[in-house]
């Protein structure tokens, strides 16, 4: 009985997440549309893309030491208010401030605005390390990797509402309305919270630790044989995930119109949900971590395959494929963790790991732009170097340059996955988690 009532406790905290989630991402995705589109700035958006990638990089270690000294319904309560109190700010200087003005980047306004909007989808993040750290509370150990995939599942859900919605919203409610909205979600959100148990008795916590407690973050994950290995294996894979962050929409847009690509991108993002429901189902094997790797495997031959003719189809059924698969990545480094990670220790080791994740995939955004724009495209034209040498079999033009960058992106990562089944940190970790 007490087990059937956690995993009751559990799918409601899933759903309240769910809200939570949905209405940051959107009024994220909201703030990037609105600003572009009254404004034409890339400059604008970039700053705010930016900015929330920075942010939530920057926030995501002391958001785990606070989540190890805390209860956890309190972290997720205290979140989930300060996201509301902040949504509630922006819609009141939406209405007081005259919209040119708010969208004047030269102006304090557009900055105040956007910093408020921004701080409040950060800091729901902090319920995400929390949502982790609940399921080793919740959740029976040899149920944890299914619960993990249903996070997965929530993840992709998200994305799916957001990309759809957004777009609607703005286009024919405008940014008000999508301010009103998010305002009323998040209130439902933390009256919903407010009724879910979660049965804490007491703070696992290490004292006297720090409020940002780097050191005890690297401590933790070096106690356990292996663990930074896993860490920094997902840290590559976000770098190389970074280049599809630069470029998929560009690759994308030249295939089919923005009308379309809109309706493509919340169609292939369905495959998140199937990943996540997949896992839900089955697990991720006695080996977590020989599937990460075997995942991984069979993602980065995707990566090679789908741009090597740049056609509609190959593109739907790669990216498909890839939305499949990342849930199964979450889930592993997840489940590992809250396996190997004493509880008292996961909120840090969960913060730093997604600290430096999150930093990775803009970084390599950053580089790959300037790298594509200046010498690949250039090479890859008609009187290109590259064209002349390779045009004639591999196609020429921009498109055809950055199919060139995903098929190096994914040899890249072929080889790094192929390698990391011969390194010691697998076979530490391997025999760790088995114990």
């Amino acid at each position: 009985m007490a087990q059937r009532n956690s995993m009751k406790h559990f799918y409601s905290l899933l759903v309240n997440t769910l809200i939570a989630n949905v209405t940051t991402t959107f009024l994220w995705f909201c703030l990037t549309f609105w600003v572009y589109l009254e404004t034409r700035s890339v400059l604008a958006t970039a700053i705010i893309g930016g900015a929330y990638m920075l942010l939530a990089s920057a926030a995501a270690i002391p958001f785990g030491t606070f989540v190890d000294h805390n209860k956890k319904k309190r972290v997720m309560q205290l979140a989930t208010y300060v996201a509301l109190v902040a949504f509630i700010i922006g819609l009141i200087l939406f209405i007081s401030i005259p919209e040119a003005s708010l969208l004047a980047l030269n102006q304090p306004w557009f900055w105040l605005f956007t910093v408020v909007i921004l701080s409040g989808s950060v800091i729901e993040s902090a319920r995400n390390i929390a949502l982790s750290t609940t399921v080793t509370i919740l959740v029976p150990e040899k149920n944890r990797d299914k619960a993990n995939g249903l996070v997965g599942t929530v993840a992709g859900i998200s994305f799916l509402v957001t990309s759809v919605f957004s777009g609607l919203t703005i286009g024919f409610l405008g940014m008000g309305w999508a301010l009103a909205i998010a305002v009323a979600l998040m209130a439902a959100s933390a009256i919903h919270l407010f009724f879910i148990s979660i049965p804490e008795e007491e703070i696992e916590h290490v004292e006297g630790a720090k409020k940002v407690d780097i050191r005890g973050s690297i401590d933790a994950i070096k106690s356990v044989p292996g663990l930074f290995g896993l860490i920094i294996f997902t840290t590559f894979n976000n770098l190389l995930g970074g280049v599809f962050m630069a470029l998929l929409d560009p690759y994308g847009l030249s295939l089919m119109s923005v009308q379309a690509y809109g309706i493509f991108t919340g169609v292939t993002s369905i495959g998140y949900i199937v990943g996540g429901l997949l896992i839900a189902k089955r697990g991720l094997g006695k080996s977590p971590l020989k599937t990460l790797l075997r995942v991984n495997i069979i993602m980065w031959i995707i990566c090679i395959l789908f741009p090597t003719i740049s056609i509609l189809p190959f593109l739907a059924i790669g990216m498909f494929s890839y939305m499949c698969l990342i849930p199964f990545i979450e889930a592993v480094e997840q489940t590992i963790i809250q396996k190997v990670v004493p509880l008292k220790r996961q909120g840090r080791v969960f913060g730093f790991a997604q600290a430096i994740e999150a930093a990775s995939a803009p970084l390599m955004a950053f580089m790959v732009g300037p790298i594509a724009e200046f010498i690949v495209l250039p090479a890859m034209g008609k009187e290109g170097a590259w064209s002349q040498s390779i045009g004639s079999w591999f196609g020429t033009g921009d498109v055809r340059g950055i199919a060139l960058i995903f098929i190096v992106a994914g040899i890249i990562g072929l080889i790094m996955t192929l390698l990391a089944f011969k390194t010691r940190s697998y076979r530490l970790l391997s025999k760790h988690y088995q114990k």
